[in-house]
């Protein structure tokens, strides 16, 4: 189990322990390098898995006409293309990523599938995000969470964005549950992850940082108490897939 760095000087990169203020820099060149390949490393590494992760959440999400979405770390943009569609002309998607390569393969990919009138698109760091109170109906981040340094920053943030009423949902990888899935999954993860890595976007030690983030990432406990302290008034958990993802759904009323 897993839990914010104690020491504000550093923190860990993967398994590497780095300045606090180093990690920003060194996750972003991470994601410069396996932008264009991203979404096909995701279907690669999860079998085509991700994509019911992700339909899980936006059922969740419960996002109606006119409402207003925020897809935060948003990458590609695969969750906010359904917002997109689901909140109609009189509702708002902003997808915000760190990283400006990802964003603008997330804003291409949009334009390209027609879309366009009810999305914005912001450059945004999760730690100090720049939108009013009470302004966002739903929030998700997907896969995005364990590479932000200040964990519970983000997360207050969130919280503040949020109208009364309003749900943010945290899809991340977390502990498996399963007896005997942990060993497989560190086999994956280790052995296998960081050659598919090499073999498909030419960047094995992106996919071994991918790897060791997920589990320096809180478990799913712990991240629920992180939520709660963050101000949320209740989370539910679900465990995907044996616990290898988790969402946490958090309300704030």
């Amino acid at each position: 189990m897993q839990e914010e760095h104690k020491d504000r000087d550093t923190t860990h990169f993967g398994y590497e322990t780095v300045d606090w203020a180093d990690k920003q820099e060194r996750v972003a060149d991470v994601f410069h390098s396996v932008a264009s390949k991203y979404d096909l490393m995701n279907d690669v590494m999860s079998g085509g898995v991700h994509r019911i992760w992700k339909r899980f959440t936006i059922e969740l999400a419960a996002v109606s006409i006119g409402q207003r979405v925020l897809d935060l770390a948003g990458g590609t943009g695969d969750l906010a293309s359904r917002f997109a569609r689901q909140v109609g002309d009189s509702g708002q998607v902003v997808l915000s990523d760190i990283n400006d390569s990802m964003l603008m393969e997330g804003r291409s990919r949009l334009i390209d599938e027609g879309l366009a009138g009810n999305l914005e698109y912001v450059q945004a760091n999760a730690e100090a995000l720049p939108f009013p109170d009470n302004h966002f109906d739903c929030i998700t981040i997907a896969f995005g969470l364990r590479n932000v340094t200040d964990k519970n920053a983000a997360l207050r943030e969130m919280y503040r964005i949020l109208k009364p009423s309003g749900r943010l949902l945290v899809l991340e990888f977390s502990k498996p549950v399963v007896p005997g899935l942990g060993k497989l999954y560190d086999f994956y993860s280790f052995s296998l992850l960081p050659k598919l890595g090499k073999w498909i976007a030419n960047d094995e030690q992106s996919y071994r940082y991918l790897a060791e983030s997920i589990r320096m990432h809180p478990d799913q406990d712990t991240l629920k108490h992180m939520v709660l302290e963050a101000g949320f008034d209740h989370c539910d958990v679900y465990n995907l897939t044996g616990g290898i993802v988790a969402l946490h759904r958090a309300f704030k009323f």
